[in-house]
């Protein structure tokens, strides 16, 4: 199933950080406000968010758009190796 996922971009003393990662299902996605991403299954799924959470926690950035293309391609690459 294809999958629309989402983050919250939030500022912190060091630069802004990503978190509360969500993935909602999709047919229309939506690729300039976020990243769409197939999984076979919901635990597929949940494991991967899990994943995002703990490779991003100690992540900051100095821009948004940083903090977005660099979810982005770390979302692209891992898709591309499940291939």
């Amino acid at each position: 199933m294809l999958y629309q996922l989402g983050w919250a971009t939030l500022p912190g003393l060091r630069g802004l950080s990503v978190s509360d990662f969500r993935a909602t299902p999709t047919v229309d996605p939506d690729y300039e406000r976020g990243v769409a991403v197939e999984f076979a299954n919901e635990t597929q799924r949940d494991e991967f968010l899990r994943q995002l959470e703990k490779h991003f926690a100690a992540s900051r950035f100095t821009n948004a758009a940083d903090a977005f293309d660099t979810v982005k391609a770390y979302v692209i690459e891992h898709a591309a190796k499940r291939v």
